[in-house]
């Protein structure tokens, strides 16, 4: 077993970095069902772009590496206290080596441990089998995604879709409402997996224990089969889309799975992923630790379909969807509010990134730079230090709706002019971009390595106490592209396309499974 941590180290780094065969293909079939003139076709192609960026440069896909899950089968007898060490050894060499963002963040004081070990991380399941062979599969889910995770316990009343009861079409109301409420913050266009039955932690396990099967598998439950295709099909209905931006696909994948339950309970779990579905399998052999297969597609079979964004007949397609703005930091009120919902902005000049611990911070303390007129980018990099020079390995947007009950006070009391993120912001801040003049960007989630390569220097940090992600990094820009979707009129893309969606989810409230 000499080879085993290798096999490990050499499964984290393509689980990051590489982008299955099966997700490539879902994502390939999702660009030819979007019209590559619109929004959610502008962000498929950055997807597809993102995607063989990473596999180029060996770095992650998204800056949200997400909590490290293994389940690992062995045979008996297998020694599994010196896998359990290896494991670990390999998640901190893999962080060390910006293969894998510093996660693991102490629940109560907040320190990040910097290595991504820590009580529960990484998450380990062994099981033994009857087989000679160790089989050891790790599922990247970032945080934004499983904050969309949603849980159900029927009977119950679903907005929009009335009573779900306890029975295959309360079940299937349930999917559908956890595929509306996601909307664009779990970066859609996504996968999800069910869990049926179970107690309220089984549930979870089970649903997310479904994300571990092939995009292009059939459920051998022929009822599960039904739900699984039906929700598939309904689920773009709802237009919702990638990135929320509205279209016609806003599910990639849907896997159920069922497991007995007490008389009492009946809970309906989904496990929500988003496009970036970072999940990996190898073999290896009990002896070596050698890895002797991979047990999903691997990324190289299949090539992305990617062209720039703002390519020449996307802009003439498109050009009554949008318009092209080019603005260098800071910004002028006046610049601001010259932009409405649907403009792309491109960004030259200094931006700042800011996330949880840094909005909580500036609600009673003076910012350590002038923020007048400046840009506050949600986002937890992944950042190399070589020599004395720090480097942006991965830079996509985290979710933005966190941060909603300090930005607007933060964008009166700084002056702030935009705010990238992404999925969107609520009342209280489309209300602050109005009155005070600001504009929310909404970033393609999960393009890390699309947007790393626009930061062309990194200027300086602040609060690195707070962990790398969570620190304030002044980050010089070059070409840096976002939409509008919050204007400082009182628009919001977001709240439409939610409204839209919500009155399209009633045409699902009719039996279907008899």
């Amino acid at each position: 077993m000499n080879r085993f941590g290798d096999s490990v180290y050499q499964l984290i780094v393509e689980t990051s970095t590489n982008l299955p065969g099966d997700v490539r293909q879902a994502i390939k079939a999702a660009q030819e069902a979007e019209d590559s003139a619109t929004r959610a076709g502008l962000s498929l192609s950055t997807i597809a772009t993102n995607i063989e960026m990473a596999e180029c440069n060996v770095s992650p896909i998204c800056q949200d590496t997400g909590m490290p899950t293994f389940v690992v089968h062995t045979p008996v007898g297998a020694n599994q206290l010196i896998m359990k060490e290896q494991i670990r050894s390999a998640i901190a060499k893999a962080t060390k080596d910006g293969k894998l963002r510093t996660n693991s963040v102490d629940s109560l004081t907040g320190a990040n441990t910097g290595d991504n070990l820590g009580p529960g991380t990484p998450v380990i399941h062994f099981e033994q089998w009857d087989k000679d062979d160790i089989d050891v599969r790790l599922i990247l889910k970032g945080g934004g995604c499983e904050n969309k995770n949603i849980q159900y316990s029927l009977p119950t009343e679903l907005e929009g879709l009335g009573k779900a009861g306890r029975d295959l079409d309360g079940i299937r109301k349930c999917v559908m409402h956890a595929v509306y409420q996601a909307q664009g913050q779990g970066c859609s266009a996504g996968f999800i997996g069910v869990g049926i039955g179970g107690d309220r932690t089984t549930g979870y396990e089970l649903a997310k224990q479904q994300l571990f099967r092939r995009v292009d598998d059939t459920n051998p439950i022929l009822e599960l089969q039904r739900l699984e295709e039906y929700v598939l099909e309904n689920a773009n209905k709802l237009g919702i889309g990638t990135m929320g931006f509205g279209g016609q696909v806003t599910l990639l994948g849907c896997k159920a799975g069922v497991m007995n339950r007490l008389p009492a309970s009946f809970f309906v779990s989904v496990a929500y992923n988003c496009w970036a579905y970072r999940r990996q399998g190898v073999l290896l052999s009990a002896e070596t630790g050698e890895i002797k297969e991979w047990l999903y597609p691997e990324g190289q079979e299949v090539p992305m379909q990617s062209k720039p964004a703002n390519s020449a007949e996307d802009a003439e397609e498109g050009a009554t969807e949008r318009k092209e703005v080019v603005l260098n930091t800071p910004f002028t009120e006046e610049q601001v509010r010259n932009l409405r919902v649907g403009d792309i902005v491109i960004i030259n000049g200094e931006m700042h990134t800011g996330r949880d611990a840094l909005h909580k911070h500036l609600i009673d303390h003076d910012a350590p730079v002038d923020l007048d007129g400046s840009v506050i980018y949600h986002c937890g990099p992944v950042m190399l230090k070589e020599g004395d020079q720090w480097q942006v390995k991965a830079a996509g947007p985290t979710t933005s709706i966190r941060e909603e009950p300090y930005q607007g006070d933060i964008i009166k009391k700084f002056g702030i002019r935009a705010v990238i993120g992404k999925g969107g912001m609520g009342a209280k801040t489309l209300a602050a971009l109005q009155e005070h003049g600001a504009v929310y960007l909404n970033a393609i989630g999960g393009a890390a390595q699309y947007y790393a390569e626009c930061f062309k220097n990194v200027n300086g940090v602040d609060f690195m106490e707070f962990g790398i992600p969570e620190a304030m990094w002044h980050l010089q820009t070059e070409g840096f592209a976002a939409i509008v979707t919050m204007d400082a009129h009182g628009n919001s893309l977001h709240a439409d396309v939610e409204q839209n969606s919500f009155e399209k989810l009633s045409q699902f409230k009719e039996p279907v499974f008899k």
